[in-house]
């Protein structure tokens, strides 16, 4: 399954086709995104990515809705993984009665 992110823009490294480029920003991390479906997107703007490529604009409270329902289902999938761990109870080996 493929996912698409929204990423704020940070800094336009080259705009002039077909090698479009900009300093995009997920959640505190960098990266470099071809930005050559989104031309008109502009610094501070957010931007969908889907496999390094920028593929449409984005308003601000839609990126930061969609950002906050990521969180809560990563959140959710780690509760999960811990639920399923094994419970060490004092005066217990792991895996032992």
């Amino acid at each position: 399954m493929c996912l698409a992110i929204p990423g704020k823009v940070i800094k336009w490294i080259e705009r002039e086709s077909p090698f479009a480029t900009a300093t995009v920003e997920f959640g505190g991390v960098r990266r470099r995104v071809s930005m050559d479906c989104v031309p008109e997107a502009d610094e501070g703007e957010y931007v969908i990515v889907h496999a390094g490529i920028a593929i449409s604009r984005i308003d601000r409270s839609e990126a930061m809705r969609v950002l906050e329902t990521l969180e809560e289902l990563e959140l959710a999938e780690l509760r999960e993984s811990v639920d399923d761990l094994p419970i060490d109870r004092p005066g217990t080996v792991r895996g032992t009665p």
